[in-house]
């Protein structure tokens, strides 16, 4: 029964998706497909895969403990705090404090998960400034002058 509910879920937003890429204006400067061709074939192969989990659904998923869907929810609570924290904060410390906290949700000692939080918090800082060329500020802006 899952299967169906999240297939006809999904459904629903694959119809929702293709409408609103249809409505995207040709530039007059684009490529031959336009704008509107890659989220059409996203929404094509979403609408696929949904009429696949209505007409043949897998056996009845084991659902996780209820202290397990708990933890899923707090670490889910952490990245949208995470998210909204980026642009005040900067990059380094709300990406050590996010990846703190969700190690320690999956091993509870301390030390361990703020060595994971500040070693990828900078890490991940050194990878995407310099590696991948993209503009973040370490620090807040106020910070920085």
């Amino acid at each position: 029964m899952s299967d169906r509910i999240t297939g006809f879920v999904v459904a629903v937003l694959a119809l929702a998706f293709f409408a609103s890429a249809s409505q995207l204006e040709q530039p007059f400067f684009a490529d031959p497909l336009g704008p509107k061709a890659f989220p059409m074939v996203v929404a094509g192969v979403a609408m696929v895969a949904a009429i696949l989990m209505i007409i043949k659904p897998d056996a009845e998923p084991n659902w996780p403990a209820f202290a397990v869907l708990g933890r899923i929810a707090i670490a889910t609570l952490i990245l949208v705090i995470y998210a909204y924290g980026l642009k005040p904060l900067g990059f380094l410390l709300p990406t050590a404090l996010a990846a703190g906290a969700v190690s320690y949700q999956i091993d509870p000692k301390f030390s361990n998960a703020a060595k994971i939080g500040i070693g990828l918090s900078g890490g991940l800082f050194v990878i995407f400034k310099f590696g991948l060329g993209l503009s973040l500020f370490a620090l807040p802006r106020w910070m920085m002058g």
